[in-house]
């Protein structure tokens, strides 16, 4: 028998895998289908972002007259639903932010399933297949993710930034604000971090493996929530998100100021870096640089993937941060994106 669970932030213990994948969540509710194929229990499609896609949907038999509907199931968002596609078996309509890039494969005569092309941050999340058939509608659900990093990211100081704010500072560093999902998932990795920060859903977070005196060292390991906070009076940091980019990141070395920096990386057919270039050179490229260099949003870092005595002390691999120094000093090389 299937115990149904649902996803749950956890304010003092650890998070259980359970939280995170419903057995019964495809199911749950519904009747059994007689025109779809039940998709595998935890269904899940990964991929890089510029990559494709398939989201798979496929029929048992075709009933004499349907439209297939797919749909980006947004659970935080009201409104009218995010349709994708629609077809009757012939024609395609697409609709939203997908546009052309969304397709059905059509492998077979039976085949639903939806391509998408050259992914985007903001694709990953809960999509919908439905068969449309008068009153013996059904419907599979399927997950994208997309492959990516999660960082904690503060402008200028400690909480300074709104909901709003927090969205647009991820946006200038080559990012989205991470899901809980995705947090979770990053701190499974490794991530452990002090500050609170927004995630996507309004929430406010923020991943402990180590308890530690400054971070509620009586509470257990896991994601420390303060729930749902006001958007424009509370102020916090954020958590975003960035997948592998289609450029490379790569040190110049130097003792610039940040003028001479971003001189510096124009010289050289580049640009100064974004920070969420910088994380995804550092997962994706294995970037490892034990120089600290300026990145375009006035901030120092080096990103260290084999860790070492005289590279931030620290003995997890990241990436170390120097604050936002003077912009006039003089001692740091340029970290630059081309």
């Amino acid at each position: 028998m299937c115990e149904c669970l649902s996803i749950r932030t956890l304010r003092t213990s650890l998070i259980s895998d359970k939280t995170l994948s419903n057995p019964c969540a495809l199911s749950l509710g519904e009747k059994k289908l007689h025109y779809l194929v039940e998709p595998p229990v935890y269904a899940e499609v990964s991929a890089p972002r510029g990559g494709n896609a398939t989201l798979p949907c496929v029929m048992q038999t075709k009933p004499p007259h349907y439209k297939i509907k797919w749909v980006k199931l947004e659970p935080h968002h009201q409104g009218v639903e995010n349709i994708v596609l629609i077809t009757n078996g012939h024609a395609q309509k697409h609709y939203g932010a997908l546009g052309p890039r969304a397709s059905l494969r059509a492998a077979h005569p039976l085949d639903a399933s939806l391509r998408i092309t050259n992914l985007e941050l903001g694709d990953g999340g809960e999509y919908r297949c439905e068969l449309i058939n008068g009153i013996e509608d059904e419907k599979v659900e399927i997950t994208l993710s997309i492959d990516g990093v999660v960082f904690p990211y503060s402008k200028h100081g400690r909480y300074k930034l709104n909901f709003a704010q927090a969205k647009t500072a991820c946006a200038e560093q080559d990012a989205i604000m991470a899901t809980q999902k995705q947090l979770y998932t990053a701190w499974t990795e490794g991530l452990d971090w002090c500050n609170a920060g927004w995630l996507s859903d309004g929430t406010v977070q923020y991943p402990i493996l180590h308890p530690r005196p400054a971070c509620r060292g009586d509470l257990l390991p896991g994601i420390r929530s303060y729930g749902a906070r006001h958007k424009i009076k509370d102020h916090f940091d954020t958590f975003c998100f960035t997948s592998a980019t289609s450029g490379t990141v790569f040190y110049l070395g130097g003792s610039f100021n940040f003028a001479e920096a971003e001189r510096a990386c124009r010289g050289d057919g580049g640009e100064l870096a974004r920070v969420g270039q910088l994380y995804a050179a550092w997962r994706f490229q294995g970037l490892d640089q034990c120089n600290g260099g300026w990145l375009r949003d006035g901030s120092v870092r080096f990103p260290i993937t084999a860790p070492r005595k005289h590279c931030g002390g620290l003995p997890e691999p990241g990436v170390r941060s120097f604050g936002y120094p003077s912009k006039t000093q003089r001692l740091y090389g340029a970290y630059c994106y081309r």
